[in-house]
């Protein structure tokens, strides 16, 4: 038998027993491959058990999970097989899927909102499923349609609807995730994979419910990301590298890891947030800066909306620079700086304190300044969330 992968007429093979990569089904037929799911296939089965809800005022982050769950199924034989929502369980996964052993995986983190209308909302979903489908081909996975995606994800959250807290405090975080399965210990693009999403009710980053800053660890010993590198993706392997600094962080008595790049330590990020200075710049300008996306930073859906937000106000100069530590401490020297803050989709925004480097602990006058700009930040985008503030960055749900 000789065929080319994508051969649109069918083979005759009918002594062949394997699917080969065209879709043969060893009978002489081809079966038609699916490029991307489509929601109208979705196969809804509805769990005869309900687990009973939490009290949104006493939520771990990410320990608690709704009844259901979408799996779609990927190979490189049949394409995508049919969307299905279905009661939450483990997954089965062969010893030696690729995403065990060399990280093929990728994952998205967003929420949906139950606002002060009773309305449910995902704040800028788009945004999520553009950066997943970049993701996906940054580590060799199989492209999808976003919309369909998107329409699968609402449907699950319509279903587990009563898991999204009656609160303005809490929300329901969506994690749609995408793994290679393949049973193969070949280091290669995968033939085959599994899309999955979960839902976990989540209260407030900050217990009080008040801004708490906090201190961070600078040291350039240990990188988050580089030129070339997959710090721009969202996928695990840049996480779970990272916990081992932030360790050393609570040991040297800090709470996150002041992530610094180059040899003139650039400023690229907080924990597995975004970073912000608004500060006086150098040509006595106020200004709200943040890295660029150079291909080390990753594109936050929180650090988008702010730029945007701020660029809306035009009350300031906003801008995708390039911020140092010489930066950073030239400025406090002058006093020049106003507020320093990371942000992301679990905090929203989150002030610094103090910065630890080089042996010196470097204090930020972020919370002697109010904070005012992080807290403006902070009511607007929570206002957008909750629908007290109409917006055509949130989707209903329902």
């Amino acid at each position: 038998m000789t065929s080319q992968p994508g051969a649109a007429e069918a083979v005759s093979c009918q002594d062949c027993n394997y699917e080969c990569s065209t879709g043969c089904t060893g009978r002489g037929e081809l079966k038609q491959m699916s490029k991307s799911f489509k929601a109208k296939d979705l196969i809804i089965t509805p769990a005869t058990i309900l687990k009973e809800k939490p009290d949104p005022n006493n939520l771990v982050f990410g320990t608690v999970f709704t009844d259901h769950m979408l799996t779609i199924e990927w190979s490189l034989n049949f394409g995508w097989e049919k969307p299905q929502i279905k009661p939450l369980e483990n997954l089965s996964l062969h010893p030696g899927s690729s995403a065990l052993h060399y990280a093929v995986e990728l994952f998205e983190g967003m929420k949906a909102y139950r606002g002060v209308d009773e309305k449910i909302r995902l704040f800028r979903p788009d945004l999520n499923m553009d950066r997943m489908l970049r993701s996906a081909a940054r580590v060799t996975l199989p492209e999808f349609d976003k919309k369909e995606l998107l329409k699968c994800i609402q449907e699950l959250v319509r279903l587990d609807q009563e898991w999204v807290p009656y609160s303005t405090s809490a929300s329901l975080y969506v994690r749609p995730t995408l793994i290679g399965t393949e049973p193969s210990l070949g280091v290669k693009k995968p033939t085959k994979a599994l899309l999955f999403v979960i839902l976990s009710p989540v209260g407030p980053y900050f217990s009080s419910g008040t801004f708490n800053p906090v201190s961070l660890w600078a040291n350039p010993k240990y990188v988050r990301s580089w030129k070339g590198g997959t710090g721009d993706n969202k996928i695990g392997g840049n996480y779970g590298a990272s916990i081992f600094a932030q360790n050393e962080a609570l040991q040297q008595g800090c709470q996150q890891v002041l992530w610094l790049y180059g040899e003139d330590h650039q400023i690229t990020e907080v924990g597995t947030m975004n970073v912000f200075l608004y500060w006086i710049n150098e040509d006595g300008e106020d200004e709200l800066a943040t890295p660029p996306l150079d291909g080390i930073i990753l594109p936050g859906v929180t650090r988008q909306s702010i730029l945007d937000l701020a660029r809306k106000w035009d009350e300031f100069k906003v801008t995708e620079r390039y911020l140092t530590m010489n930066d950073l401490i030239i400025g406090l020297k002058e006093n020049r700086v106003k507020e320093m803050f990371g942000c992301g989709t679990a905090c929203i925004v989150c002030p610094v304190s103090d910065v630890l480097y080089k042996g010196e602990n470097i204090h930020v006058p972020t919370m002697e300044n109010g904070p005012k700009l992080a807290t403006r930040i902070l009511n607007q985008l929570t206002d957008i969330q909750y629908g007290r503030e109409p917006s055509d960055w949130t989707i209903l749900v329902s």
